[in-house]
């Protein structure tokens, strides 16, 4: 009892260091590693020892990929590729569908881009459309907000999903956690849709948004919607050009995963080898940076590039620190008697995988950060994974849906994308709260369900 007690207090320390008291999530959480030491009798010297190498090995095996799809996300954002997506999906589905076609955008989109940098990029667009078709902007909003967010918490090479691979010891099998987020994301984004729906026929001035002809490009009843960003970006990048950055690691990380499997599917020798090494989630992202590249449009390409990888490694450092955090509080973790006694206490719950996604639902609600809530679970689970029958490939692949699915409940006032949604979407916060804030409660609930399903039929 006293080992579950010391972990309480070690979460509930994380908790209060990043919220009341304002401390980084970097700190808070080698706070926590230190601490715990301690409190489980670890010697000092041992201490100091596990907290380095549980941070370098957690950084070692994800830290580059990390960055490399940050840099990427970066180059699409500001290169247009991301409203071009936007444009292909909405010429696909047509105008029939505006609040799934909101939807899918968010989810594509928000695969390599930060969901709150994919918002604040697809606002006007979303605002044009809703004026052009005539549907109110809240739905279109929360259609928007939680299609970004499925992706976000579940999808690699979004940076939270890839962290939690890592320290649940699956950044050499990316591919595996790629398609069934990929499944769970759908579904998930699907749920904030039927939602999202129940706001179509709400009159944009009797929910209280400040709408106002201002945020519109131009004469949104009757232009293009996409005008403006033509005009604000010149001439975007084709379809191929800009869905091929995204395409082409999912599909090399995918393919060295099938490649890898015993029975050899793609063939042996040197083509297994050679698909094995392109499916390597680093080379795969590198190919992505690659042709990504030929997005820069400047005269300069070089020193566009370098503006943009320096954009990226700045975006992607508090990232990689809270990362290494994280692993450094599991190392520690795994290092003391823990694992042991919540192994016997879990086997008798036998709660499976409700427990990740329960602690996940905790620190996301009471911190705010979806990606630190990925990081500090996966840490904090790591060394129990055996404990809750979860330790398979699959199993583990699972723990980080389960994980992804807790952290995106819930998104409220201390969510800084809680507050994109609704600031620039001049959503007053209690409709916020309604529309926004349960809209990632559903979400959540149903991505636990169907990561439940899924291991009935998988594990």
């Amino acid at each position: 009892m006293l080992y579950l007690a010391i972990l309480a207090l070690l979460i509930v320390f994380i908790v209060l260091m990043t919220t009341r008291w304002q401390l980084h999530p970097f700190l808070a959480l080698l706070g926590a590693a230190v601490i715990g030491g301690f409190a489980y009798g670890l010697p000092g010297s041992d201490i100091v020892d596990t907290i380095g190498s549980g941070f370098g090995k957690i950084l070692g095996g994800i830290g580059l990929v990390i960055a490399f799809g940050t840099i990427i996300g970066v180059i699409l954002e500001r290169s247009g590729a991301a409203l071009t997506m936007a444009e292909t999906i909405v010429r696909l589905l047509g105008e029939r569908f505006p609040t799934l076609t909101m939807t899918l955008i968010g989810y594509l989109v928000s695969i390599p881009v930060f969901c709150d940098s994919g918002y604040v990029i697809l606002n006007s667009l979303k605002n044009a459309m809703a004026t052009r078709l005539k549907v109110s902007v809240t739905a279109m909003t929360v259609a928007l907000a939680t299609g970004l967010y499925a992706t976000h918490t579940f999808v690699p090479p979004t940076p939270g999903p890839i962290a939690a691979a890592g320290n649940l010891g699956l950044s050499h099998n990316l591919g595996l956690v790629i398609v069934i987020g990929i499944g769970v994301g759908l579904i998930t984004a699907l749920a904030g849709l039927l939602w999202a729906n129940r706001f179509r026929r709400l009159h944009d001035a009797d929910a209280g948004l400040l709408t106002d002809a201002s945020d519109m490009p131009g004469d949104t009843a009757d232009a293009d919607p996409f005008a403006a960003f033509r005009r604000e970006h010149g001439e975007l990048p084709g379809a191929w050009q800009a869905f091929m950055p995204i395409l082409l690691p999912i599909a090399l990380i995918c393919l060295g995963s099938i490649a890898s499997l015993p029975a050899a599917p793609l063939g042996s020798g040197w083509l297994q080898a050679l698909l094995e090494f392109l499916g390597d989630p680093l080379i795969a992202l590198a190919a992505g940076l690659l042709v990504a590249t030929r997005l820069l449009t400047s005269g300069q390409r070089l020193t566009e590039l370098k503006e943009r990888a320096g954009e990226g490694i700045t975006a992607c450092a508090p990232i990689l620190l809270i990362t290494g955090a994280g692993g450094a509080f599991g190392a520690v973790l795994q290092a003391t008697p823990l694992g042991d006694y919540l192994g016997r206490t879990l086997s008798e719950l036998g709660i499976g995988l409700f427990m990740p996604f329960l602690v996940a639902a905790a620190l996301k609600t009471a911190q705010g950060s979806s990606t630190v809530a990925l990081v500090t679970t996966s840490a904090l689970v790591a060394p129990m994974m055996s404990s809750l029958g979860l330790d398979s490939e699959i199993g583990r692949a699972l723990a980080v849906m389960a994980i992804g699915a807790g952290a995106m409940t819930v998104s409220h006032a201390n969510d800084s994308f809680f507050w994109v949604v609704t600031q620039f979407s001049r959503m007053p916060v209690s409709l916020g709260y309604r529309a926004q804030t349960t809209a990632t409660l559903i979400q959540g609930i149903t991505g636990i369900v169907v990561v439940w399903l899924l291991s009935l039929v998988l594990l």
